[in-house]
């Protein structure tokens, strides 16, 4: 099995890079330095997007709100953040085409003084962009307000502006690009927990792990070490030293999900200024719609539950902006991320600390890199590896290839492989679709094993398919129920009671798959449970419960 490869090559081989953390940021770093020839290992506590990579708002964008920062306080950091995030915005469309798309974003406007200034913004938001700019904005009478976004208030409203960022599954995207650096020769694995750090002659040489499912720890030795753990940045750097001083506070981002009916199929909506001046996003996705985020301080830890009140935040502001209602019980899942924000002690506000990256060197070492956003996971990662070629003086043959290396899936995609799937393997046209989008050119692989019997749905209404559990266990290291329904597909996210209801047949494939005895199984549906329970649980509110 590829996993238990990948730990065998962890166990007997050194390397010239360990990378602690298997986020987007951790995932890049592997693959960049794989790309350059260097030798890699890269070791996830719990799974690849188990934490904040999998809970962000789908969207790679420049970010329009650090745009008007920049303008209004004249910050040249926050302008070239913008710039460098277009950029990449337009590298990962590129790069990853079956997981990342265009998506219209309207901003209505309520009043007529508005109009000028955010169509000036985003005329400037485009010209950041240059050629790489996906459609030019557009300034939108009332009317055709309304007629791309019915949903809105119509009260008042007196125009809106459309314009365009990218969307993407972050889940499945850094999956991807795990699996992509293990195809170009990084040793990788998940459930793998650093409990300590090596070192010898007070200098870093690698880590001890600890295999979650069996206990047993051993030793990965490397030249150098990135900590790459996101908001337990801090955690793995006391390992090195216990004094160090924390970089981050964090921030919890709470996003909600709602039927289809609730957004048009091809354009979001963006509220730009809430009640507390945060920026809030109503976005189709994956066929449902989605509603995020909060901006709230937080404690580290690794399944942020969302709170009663960050929920009816959301809520308030939907009624307010909404000519439909939405009740709390129109909710199918929920679910909270934690931010990791570059600590700046004369801030009192998460909303106001940076999200652009810092890369600390330890005393003894350690590479800590953190901060930063999704859509510049690929220029922080080569960042990173930069500056341990240079403090470790390691020697890659290449520079950084990133920027031009396709992410599995992306090669020899178009858009014609789901009309492919439909017309070979006889799969309904919202599998196809999803397949397609899904796995890209590798779409055809998940299909021949549903054609031997596993093309069943998981759960009633939703395109994902048996086939699809075998495929992550044997081709995306796939270990737990929780694994598949979060991550591999995205139904704990899409819809919570659903994904109660796909748990038994996951159950049964990943037992016969990896041979399962009744006490493991009895484990894993507690660890499903117990995630539901502190992450995309669907609870109806009290009140509803009374009057129902």
């Amino acid at each position: 099995m590829e996993r238990q490869t990948q730990i065998e090559r962890l166990k007997k081989e050194s390397f010239d890079l360990l990378v602690i953390g298997g986020g987007a940021t951790g995932a890049g770093i592997a693959l960049d330095a794989a790309t350059r020839d260097l030798k890699v290992a890269l070791v996830e506590r719990d799974d690849f997007a188990a934490g904040t990579s999998s809970r962000s708002t789908k969207l790679i964008h420049g970010g329009v709100r650090y745009l008007e920062q920049a303008v209004l306080k004249f910050d040249k950091e926050q302008y070239h953040l913008v710039r460098d995030a277009l950029a990449e915005r337009a590298t990962l469309l590129k790069l990853a085409p079956h997981l990342a798309h265009p998506i219209a974003l309207l901003t209505p406007l309520y009043s007529w003084w508005m109009t000028p200034y955010f169509r000036v913004g985003l005329k400037m938001y485009d010209w950041l962009a240059g050629k790489q700019n996906l459609s030019p904005s557009k300034y939108l009478s009332r009317k055709a307000a309304l007629k791309n976004f019915p949903m809105i208030k119509s009260k008042g409203l007196v125009g809106g502006v459309l314009y365009y960022d990218g969307q993407f599954d972050d889940a499945r995207m850094n999956v991807t690009v795990a699996m992509t650096a293990k195809d170009h020769g990084a040793a990788v694995a998940n459930h793998l927990a650093v409990v300590s750090l090596l070192e010898k002659d007070s200098h870093l040489t690698g880590a001890r792990v600890r295999e979650e499912f069996t206990g047993e720890e051993f030793d990965i030795h490397a030249k150098a070490v990135i900590n790459a753990t996101g908001p337990f940045s801090d955690a793995i750097r006391h390992l090195e030293d216990p004094q160090a001083k924390p970089l981050l506070k964090t921030s919890s981002g709470i996003h909600i999900v709602l039927h289809k009916r609730f957004s048009p199929p091809a354009t979001g909506l963006l509220i730009p200024k809430t009640e507390d001046g945060r920026v809030l996003f109503l976005l189709p996705w994956l066929g449902h719609t989605l509603v995020g985020t909060t901006d709230n301080p937080a404690k580290v830890e690794a399944n942020p539950k969302p709170t009663e009140a960050e929920i009816e935040y959301i809520l308030r502001h939907l009624k307010k902006y909404f000519d439909i209602p939405v009740k709390r019980s129109d909710i199918l899942a929920t679910w909270s991320g934690l931010r990791p924000l570059v600590s700046d002690p004369k801030a009192s506000d998460t909303a106001r600390l940076s999200r652009d990256h810092v890369i600390h060197r330890g005393p003894k070492g350690l590479i800590t890199i953190t901060g930063g956003k999704w859509t510049t996971y690929r220029k922080m990662a080569e960042d990173a590896v930069n500056q341990a070629i240079k403090f470790e003086s390691l020697s890659p043959n290449h520079a950084s290839q990133t920027d031009h290396v396709l992410l599995r899936g992306a090669d020899h995609y178009s858009g014609k492989i789901s009309d492919q799937l439909q017309k070979n393997f006889g799969l309904d046209a919202d599998v196809a679709l999803h397949l397609s989008r899904a796995y890209g050119s590798r779409a055809p692989q998940v299909a021949e094993i549903a054609r031997d019997g596993y093309a069943d749905r998981l759960a009633p209404e939703h395109p994902y398919i048996s086939a699809e559990v075998l495929y992550a266990a044997r081709e995306e290291m796939a270990s737990t129920p929780v694994d598949i329904l979060a991550r591999r597909t995205r139904l704990t996210f899409l819809d919570a009671a659903a994904a109660r209801t796909a748990l038994p047949r996951v159950l049964e494939l990943l037992s016969q798959f990896y041979s399962w005895d009744a006490s493991r199984r009895e484990s894993e549906t507690k660890r499903f449970y117990h995630y539901l329970d502190h992450a995309p649980a669907q609870v109806p509110p009290t009140a509803e419960k009374k009057s129902a």
